[in-house]
């Protein structure tokens, strides 16, 4: 799967939507990173680590080629899904959701037909329709049950009087 051509390269330094995409793909292949936006040394040390880990070049610069292995190489469940993502992972979702029935293009691009799917499967299973594929959504769509929300205990005085 080729990475598609709106993933911008970044370097160190760098802020943005883009940086925290880095980020949470970094954190899905197991690294420990904050997801803020900001490509600072510990993100630019974990992107050196990846590109060693897979033959890159490791100069710190995320350029088509890293994109390409960090979405290409990505398990499903890692990392929280929106509009704008790509990777096997979006693919892995959009192949569920033809599974469930909905007739979305499996490109592995996470366009708006894919978030209206999700959303209204959301809606359909109960869940915060937002479009968002979290650990719940994920769940319900490979076909699991969520366990049931836990209810907060109640706990009952007794007014008695003692004598």
């Amino acid at each position: 799967m080729n990475a598609p051509s709106h993933s911008p390269d970044l370097f160190p330094w760098d802020i943005g939507p883009a940086v925290a995409e880095l980020q949470e793909l970094l954190c899905a292949h197991g690294f420990q990173l904050r997801v803020d936006g900001d490509f600072g040394w510990r993100t630019e040390v974990a992107v050196k680590n990846f590109q060693h880990q897979h033959g890159l070049r490791a100069d710190g610069i995320v350029s088509a080629k890293t994109w390409e292995v960090l979405k290409a190489q990505v398990k499903a469940c890692t990392r929280v899904l929106r509009l704008g993502h790509s990777g096997a992972d979006v693919a892995e979702l959009q192949g569920l959701l033809q599974v469930h029935g909905f007739p979305v293009h499996r490109d592995g691009i996470f366009a708006q037909e894919t978030a209206e799917a999700i959303a209204t499967f959301q809606q359909q299973h109960n869940l915060k329709a937002d479009g968002v594929v979290d650990s719940k959504t994920w769940t319900a769509l490979r076909g699991r049950t969520l366990p049931p929300t836990p209810q907060p205990q109640k706990h009952w005085l007794m007014d008695r009087k003692w004598w």
